[in-house]
């Protein structure tokens, strides 16, 4: 038996009708909205339990039955945004959670759109304009409105739009938006609390990519300071000697000695004891590296010695392979993003040159350009707390993609715009020890972000976590993350506080059972 659909016949936009409810029988009738600026392309129910496709890099397992909407958004004469919404035909939680992008983003993120529907969400994401890899901005070249879809357009119009496809499909609006997303995910999720405050009631916004001038223009400076001469690249296999000497100097400075640091600002690992002492070897660093070390821990500076954008943390040096070093110098995925965000969006010049490149006038360039549209670092949330909308931030403290000591430098500007009293009324975060960019790494990183679940809690901790605090109010205190080991069972646990407290040894019992921790500051 079809079910019965309730579709406003003002969304419609069908001649003929009123104000009045027109009655649809199935899916295929949401294909026939007319929403602004908005083509729906196909509105099929999808009955099988797996889905592949155009776009889907592994099939899809274990789907219930849904509906899924596919179309495109045109805002502007240059924009192609494609988007979808997947809608789960039984057993809707009367909530909708909206699906980010990474890098310079060009897909959408089907396995998070598929892990959404599980969780019986009605749920949404766009490839924010353009079809290209994570680290290809070419397709931005003098097109100036797609930059802007990308920036900030493609993740709001979606919002709206599946919103009003939720209420056309179940007969009823929903009752709370969220949003769920890292990296660029995280800059996007920032920009919509700070630009669209009413798109959604809660966002877990991960590892933010927000200051992105201030993160690219840095990564001029480390650049052409750690490879403008062959003598000063690291390559990847002295970085396992680096971080054993690190952990060596720090690791147990937390009171447990984990393999990761818990409290890197305590850290203070010189690299100087890494100069070789004779021949040049993988275990030790020549004099040009271990200036080269010293730059990638302390961030890229303006041509006056200035801070532009932080650095990395000590401790994780082998995770830095993909991101930082690479195979060649060069060759990390860091500088990829330098050079096409550069070439593509700021310059225009496809041979723009980051070694031959001027810091200040880069970064000049870089913020008269494209600051408005990709920079997300205002404050001022006042809009979005006035709404009772909740934040919570996470960074991992061995992310070796975005420096973990932007996501404390934003949270405390947003305690310094709204006070501190006021800003802990809305947002929370939490540091991850042993967490690189997102998830994975040395320590428990699943803790309910991006649907992973955790254990010894709420499945979906920070997650759930916020749920509870954007709906019933109960504010978010320690979280449970855990590492899983390679039987998929629990390793390791360990509580995530808000901070600036931090989990602390109890001084007796297993240190790898959340229990003989407490939160501290």
């Amino acid at each position: 038996m079809k079910r019965t659909l309730m579709i406003c016949a003002c969304l419609l936009g069908l001649p003929g009708f009123s104000a009045s409810l027109l009655y649809a029988a199935d899916c295929d009738a949401i294909q026939h909205l007319k929403l602004p600026d908005t083509t729906i392309a196909t509105a099929q129910r999808i009955t099988s339990s797996e889905v592949s496709g155009p776009g889907i890099e592994k099939p899809l397992h274990e789907l219930p039955v849904f509906c899924r909407v596919t179309g495109v958004l045109r805002p502007s004469a240059d924009s192609d945004i494609r988007f979808e919404v997947w809608l789960p035909e039984k057993d809707w939680n009367q909530r909708f959670l909206g699906v980010g992008n990474g890098g310079f983003a060009g897909s959408i993120g089907y396995q998070s759109l598929a892990g959404n529907l599980r969780r019986g969400f009605a749920t949404a994401g766009s490839d924010a304009g353009h079809k290209a890899g994570g680290e290809d901005a070419s397709w931005s070249l003098n097109h100036p409105e797609k930059v802007k879809d990308y920036g900030w357009r493609a993740v709001h119009l979606t919002a709206e739009r599946a919103k009003d496809i939720i209420k056309a499909y179940y007969g009823n609006p929903v009752q709370k938006s969220y949003f769920d997303s890292c990296s660029d995910g995280g800059r996007e999720a920032l920009m919509e609390a700070q630009r669209f405050p009413e798109d959604y009631d809660g966002i877990l916004a991960g590892a933010p990519a927000n200051a992105w001038t201030r993160m690219l223009s840095s990564g001029v400076s480390v650049t052409k300071g750690t490879i403008g001469t062959p003598q000063e690249y690291i390559p990847s296999a002295k970085l396992p000697a680096i971080e054993r000497a690190a952990l060596a100097a720090c690791d147990a400075s937390d009171g447990v000695k984990d393999g990761f640091l818990s409290d890197p600002a305590k850290c203070h690992f010189n690299p100087e004891v890494l100069l070789c002492k004779g021949t040049d070897s993988p275990d030790c660093l020549i004099q040009p590296q271990v200036q080269s070390l010293k730059r990638f821990y302390a961030g890229g500076v303006d041509d006056s010695g200035k801070s532009i954008f932080p650095g990395y943390v000590m401790g994780d040096e082998e995770g830095w392979k993909d991101w930082v070093t690479g195979n060649s110098p060069g060759s990390g995925s860091g500088s990829q993003y330098v050079k096409s965000y550069f070439r593509y969006m700021v310059t225009g010049n496809p041979d723009w040159n980051v070694l031959t490149a001027d810091v200040d006038a880069s970064w000049n360039e870089a913020r008269t350009k494209t600051a408005a549209e990709l920079d997300a670092t205002n404050p001022d949330l006042s809009r979005f707390h006035a709404r009772g909308s909740k934040l919570i931030l996470y960074h991992g403290w061995d992310d070796p993609a975005i420096s973990p000591w932007n996501s404390i430098a934003y949270y405390e500007n947003v305690q310094k715009a709204m006070g501190t009293t006021q800003a802990e009324s809305f947002v929370r975060l939490y540091m991850v020890p042993g967490m690189e960019h997102c998830v994975g790494g040395p320590g428990p990183s699943a803790f309910g972000q991006l649907g992973i679940p955790t254990t010894g809690g709420p499945k979906y901790g920070v997650f759930d976590a916020l749920v509870d605090w954007t709906e019933k109010g109960v504010p978010p205190a320690q979280v449970i993350a855990t590492k899983y080991g390679s039987d998929k069972k629990a390793a390791m646990t360990r509580p995530l506080c808000p901070y600036p407290a931090m989990a602390k040894y109890k001084g007796a019992g297993d240190t790898n059972a959340a229990a003989n921790f407490a939160c501290s500051k």
